[in-house]
């Protein structure tokens, strides 16, 4: 990644790699039963529409919840847990950006539709969301067996009717990092342990913004 972007990022510093997060984080959070009144809403119901330069949320507080990226059709798509990422400008346009491993499922998903959303909700659905990142939807029916209710945005894209807030993007760029490009040795050896994982290392995914979705 050496190039020179003119590109300003609010970063967090939970910890990811797409399936956990601190355990700090998790502590005392009340874990709440799906809302079924969602169920037979549309999305229209359940969400608002907002152009990026009037969304005031606090990124560091959004990722500190339970956050998942998804990316596919609405009858084959997957989903994962997320924990370092973030948005700004980018190539002139809103963009967000976020960091996985090389075998991550959804990935394969995200090169393919070139699209993915992100979806923000509530700490109380911590637990509900973590169950995208204990195991694998290319190994597992993980896709089949969350008691979430997924819904397509007016993009055809897929989230979920329980998040607070959705971020949809249109993939522009995947870069690969290497251990060279990091200057503190606790990034190094993440990115070498991903890659003796992965046999690969870690992707920056950047994805234009086209539509931030809020709770009504």
């Amino acid at each position: 990644m050496k190039k020179i972007i003119w590109f300003i990022f609010i970063i967090f510093l939970i910890s990811c790699g797409g399936n956990k997060k601190s355990e700090n984080v998790v502590e005392n959070i009340e874990v709440k039963e799906i809302d079924m009144d969602v169920k037979d809403k549309n999305f229209d119901e359940l969400f608002k529409k907002l152009e990026a330069k009037d969304f005031n949320e606090n990124v560091f507080t959004l990722f500190q919840n339970a956050s998942v990226l998804t990316s596919g059709t609405e009858s084959d798509f997957n989903s994962m847990t997320i924990g370092w990422g973030g948005w700004g400008q980018y190539f002139g346009e809103p963009a967000s950006w976020c960091f996985l491993r090389a075998n991550r499922y959804t990935l394969e998903y995200i090169k393919e539709t070139k699209t993915y959303t992100m979806a923000f909700f509530d700490n109380y659905y911590h637990e509900h969301v973590m169950h995208f990142g204990k195991t694998s939807g290319r190994d597992t029916d993980k896709m089949g067996t969350h008691e979430l209710h997924s819904v397509l945005t007016p993009l055809k894209n897929v989230s979920y009717k329980e998040a607070s807030v959705i971020v949809e993007c249109e993939l522009m760029e995947i870069s690969t990092v290497k251990p060279d490009d990091f200057y503190f040795e606790a990034g190094r050896e993440f990115i070498m342990g991903g890659f003796e994982e992965a046999g690969d290392y870690h992707k920056m995914i950047f994805g234009k913004i086209t539509n931030i979705w809020v709770r009504k």
